[in-house]
């Protein structure tokens, strides 16, 4: 009898990676479609801030997400033992990573109303095509995360894959819109495309 990837045969585990792939589903599914549905109105503000001054706003706070991104990383890598000559987890490591991920998305929250309110799930361009699929796997990911985490019998991968997928999506978000207006609204490979959005603003 094989034993391979045991967890997979609980019925526990199945359960909880089926909610998980369900929850990333819906949310992905209703953010998109309520960035579809929305009226873009590019006078939008964020803080107090509109317009240029709005996407520079935008761009900072993008790179503080960014940052506790690469954070988040280093600090599941410490607690998977996979930094190079780590071998103990001191008690602090799991907490600050909570509070951490917990920074993070409070980080994305103001970024991802006024997209959602200023231009809505825009589809025409690669670049920003690409930004808004991006955005709305983003909360699809990250729900599925969050239920992962509640589980206590999961295949070993489970986490390191949403963690992983967390942080991929973050660094496409950043290079789309943050990278993007520090270029001089310039991005490598996805600003030859048509863009449809007013000049300066993402």
């Amino acid at each position: 009898m094989s034993h391979a990837r045991p967890a997979l045969r609980r019925p526990e585990a199945r359960l909880a990676l089926a909610l998980a792939l369900v929850a990333a589903a819906a949310v992905f599914v209703a953010v998109f479609v309520f960035g579809r549905a929305n009226t873009p109105d590019y006078t939008a503000t964020l803080f107090g801030q509109a317009g240029a001054d709005a996407v520079r706003l935008k761009a900072q706070l993008a790179t503080g997400v960014l940052g506790m991104a690469a954070v988040q990383l280093l600090l599941a890598l410490w607690m998977y033992r996979r930094l190079p000559g780590v071998r103990r987890v001191p008690g602090p490591v799991p907490i600050t990573h909570r509070i951490a991920g917990v920074v993070l998305f409070a980080l994305t929250v103001p970024i991802a109303v006024h997209c959602v309110q200023a231009y809505g799930v825009q589809l025409s361009g690669s670049r920003v095509a690409v930004h808004s699929i991006a955005g709305c796997f983003f909360y699809g990911a990250f729900a599925a995360k969050v239920l992962l985490v509640q589980s206590r019998r999961l295949p070993g991968w489970a986490l390191p894959l949403a963690g992983g997928a967390l942080v991929v999506v973050v660094v496409v978000l950043w290079y789309t819109s943050a990278l993007w207006h520090f270029n001089g609204d310039s991005v490598p490979v996805l600003s030859l495309a048509y863009q449809h959005l007013p000049p300066g603003q993402m």
